[in-house]
C-alpha cells in the first residue's frame, strides 16, 4: 500500500470540531511567553508545508502530541529525550503560553509549539511519513451523546493519522473515560491501516515515557479507569 495521505474518502472541511474555545485569562508569563518565545520556539500559524528537518536543524525521529493541555507533561518528556524532535499541537492559548515559558526554563531546543487545529497541522501540513510517534492523551470524552460527533477519534482521523506516520509509526491514546476506549477501538480497530499492539479490543501497558498528567490524576480521584491505547501502523 503507498503511504499516500489521501483518506479512502474525502476528508470534508471542519465543520465539526473536536474542541471549543475557551477565553481564560492569560497571565502575564503566558502572554510574555506568547508575544516573546513564539516567534522563534512556535512554527507559523498558516497553511505553508511543515518541514521538520529544517525546522529543528537536524535529522532524527519526530514525535507529536496533538492536545497537550498547559505542556507540563510534554516538556518533561522532550527534556527526557533529547534525541527525539517534538511537535506539540494545542489550540488553548493559555497552554501554548505556559508550555513556551516551560521550554525556555528548560532551555529545549527539540520541541516546537503550533498554535492550530490540529486535523489540519496532521492533513495538510506535516509530511506524509514523517511521524514515528502521535501521542493523543485524555482528549475531551466528550461523552452525552448529542456530542459524540465532537470526539476527535472516528475514522477518518485514523486514516489522516495513517497518512502522517512512518511506516512503522505508532498511534498512542489514553483516556479515563471507558466508553470513549470502546469508541476508539471500533473506530481504530476497524482501520485497515492499524493493528492494535495488545490484542483486539485490549488496552496496554502504560508506556514507561507517559507520565500522569493532571487530568489523569483527577480521573483515577473520581474512580475512572485508565487505558493506554497503542496501535502501530500497518501497510495493507
Amino acid at each position: 500500500m503507498s503511504d499516500s495521505r489521501i483518506p479512502e474518502k474525502p476528508f470534508e472541511p471542519r465543520a465539526v470540531r473536536s474542541y471549543v474555545l475557551r477565553g481564560g485569562r492569560l497571565t502575564a508569563s503566558q502572554e510574555r511567553a506568547l508575544d516573546t518565545l513564539y516567534p522563534t520556539a512556535g512554527i507559523p500559524i498558516d497553511d505553508s508545508p511543515i518541514e521538520p528537518e529544517s525546522l529543528f536543524g537536524r535529522d532524527a525521529p519526530l514525535w507529536v502530541e496533538v492536545g497537550f493541555g498547559n505542556g507540563e507533561s510534554l516538556v518533561a518528556l522532550a527534556a527526557s529525550m533529547p534525541e527525539i524532535n517534538f511537535i506539540g499541537i494545542e489550540v488553548h492559548r493559555p497552554g501554548v503560553g505556559h508550555c513556551l515559558h516551560r521550554m525556555q526554563e528548560e532551555q529545549l531546543s527539540n520541541l516546537r509549539v503550533l498554535e492550530q487545529d490540529a486535523v489540519v497541522a496532521l492533513r495538510d501540513r506535516l509530511p506524509a511519513s514523517s511521524v514515528a510517534r502521535l501521542l493523543v492523551l485524555f482528549p475531551d470524552p466528550w461523552h452525552k451523546k448529542r456530542h459524540n460527533k465532537r470526539r476527535l477519534v472516528n475514522r477518518d482521523f485514523a486514516n489522516v493519522v495513517a497518512g502522517v506516520l512512518t511506516g512503522d509509526g505508532v498511534w498512542h491514546l489514553a483516556t479515563d473515560w471507558e466508553p470513549y476506549a470502546e469508541w476508539i477501538h471500533e473506530a481504530v480497530g476497524d482501520c485497515p491501516h492499524f493493528r492494535n499492539t495488545a490484542g483486539t479490543g485490549c488496552s496496554a501497558e502504560r508506556p514507561a515515557y507517559r507520565l500522569q498528567t493532571r487530568f489523569e490524576k483527577r480521573g483515577l480521584k473520581l474512580g475512572h479507569r485508565v487505558k493506554d491505547l497503542v496501535f502501530a501502523r500497518v501497510s495493507t
